[in-house]
């Protein structure tokens, strides 16, 4: 047997199992291109119906269980319809959805915010991590006077400022200078070159649509000492990687950027983002103050993610419980890791905490150019695999853990990798 015909076989079989997601996905072809509205989710031969999910669970169209180790790409940290989130959604409603006003709640959670994350000395709401990059790039434009945006190749920042392989075309049109993640030579070669033209150095300190690539502090420590050279603003993108510590990444490493954004779980699972840092940069955005900048958004301070936003930060994910949380991600990862070893296998997970991906290469990966082209087709194996062994994951081998998930999900979940490297173990041999 082969790789491939490995794959036919699962997919055969997958679509057997699942003809009421097969006719939904085929009827929403006809209002939809390709039946989808958000690409990450389509997957050939089609993409399952998710009817519903509870806690650390989901269920599809036909019926089939699947514990998640998804979560909603990092934003579904508290699982599915958590009882503390799900009344503070209730009491928001009863106080009215749309308030045409300041309400009584954006404050608690931008004090809760700016106190967890200490750079973030002011805070403006957005209803995404795109939109808050979007607005960040913006701020430091205006801020320095400049146009060009050092941004890394592998990077994700939003719909709209994607570098997956390098440049896209539905990005918005500014002036970008795109480096190598963790090439701490080439870096200050390019900032040393724009340095008179540079506004800002955007970067995540962990890759994480790009594949869980970790951002070494050295690297991250160098773009600190050259933003502030070149006079640029250090913009830390922690959509992500905010959930991997009490105070997101950037205290783990000690370096404080000029401008932070945020997104996904901070609203407790609802639609958010935010932006914010130094008091003198989102003091542009005062409007008590002449020639200030505009920022609009029907739905920036909606109480449904405010409240969800509250009650998550201050009643669930508390600081104590973000560290045993990701501890448990880093053992699971590791158990992982060692499982592949024994079996001689050229798998690796790569990544921090809670979120982690599946590489098919045994060699350390510290930019997008170090992931094989043809490991996809391992992962398409791995997906389906796990999707006939009962759990959600990502088609491109993202795994993401969300509180409701018991020891004992964890460890069936290291049962079913474990049986998928001794069962297409040859192929995936070095």
């Amino acid at each position: 047997m082969t790789i491939e015909s490995d794959l036919n076989r699962l997919r055969e079989a997958y679509v057997a199992r699942n003809p009421e997601s097969q006719r939904r996905y085929q009827a929403a072809t006809d209002v939809m291109p390709g039946g989808n509205t958000r690409s990450v989710l389509y997957y050939e031969p089609f993409p399952l119906a998710i009817a519903r999910g509870e806690g650390a669970s989901l269920w599809d169209a036909d019926g089939h269980e699947y514990t998640d180790f998804l979560g909603e790409f990092s934003a579904g940290l508290y699982g599915h319809s958590h009882p503390v989130i799900r009344d503070a959604v209730i009491n928001a409603l009863h106080g009215g959805i749309n308030l045409t006003g300041h309400n009584l709640l954006e404050a608690q959670l931008a004090q809760l915010v700016t106190t967890r994350i200490p750079s973030v000395q002011r805070l403006r709401f957005t209803n995404s991590g795109t939109e808050a990059n979007l607005l960040a790039i913006a701020a430091a434009k205006r801020f320095t006077g400049r146009q060009k945006i050092l941004v890394f190749k592998g990077g994700y920042h939003g719909g709209v400022l994607t570098f997956a392989t390098g440049h896209s075309p539905i990005n918005v049109p500014h002036d970008f200078v795109l480096g190598t993640y963790n090439d701490q030579a080439g870096t200050a070669a390019l900032v040393a070159e724009h340095a008179k033209d540079l506004a800002a150095i955007l970067v995540e300190p962990m890759q994480g649509a790009g594949g869980c690539i970790v951002g070494h502090p050295a690297f991250l420590e160098d773009l600190r000492r050259l933003a502030t050279e070149a006079g640029a603003l250090l913009v830390f993108d922690e959509v992500m990687t905010s959930r991997l510590a009490p105070g997101g990444r950037q205290t783990v490493l000690g370096i404080t950027p000029d401008l932070t954004t945020l997104g996904k779980y901070i609203g407790g699972g609802m639609s958010f983002g935010a932006f914010g840092g130094r008091q003198d940069v989102m003091g542009l955005f005062d409007p008590r103050t002449q020639g200030h900048m505009g920022h609009a958004g029907t739905f920036n301070n909606n109480v449904l993610s405010m409240s969800a936003g509250i009650a998550g930060l201050s009643r669930i994910y508390t600081p104590e419980v973000a560290v045993a949380f990701n501890a448990r991600g880093d053992a699971l990862r590791e158990r992982l890791n060692a499982t592949s070893r024994a079996h001689g296998s050229t798998l690796q997970f790569t990544g921090l905490g809670t979120l982690m991906n599946l590489h098919a290469t045994p060699e350390e990966i510290r930019h997008s150019d170090d992931i094989p082209a043809s490991g996809q087709i391992v992962k398409d194996l791995f997906f389906f695999h796990m999707l006939d062994h009962g759990f959600y994951v990502a088609r491109r081998g993202f795994i993401v853990l969300s509180l409701p998930l018991t020891d004992d999900d964890l460890a069936r979940f290291h049962g079913a990798f474990a049986a998928f490297v001794d069962q297409y173990g040859k192929g995936l041999q070095k």
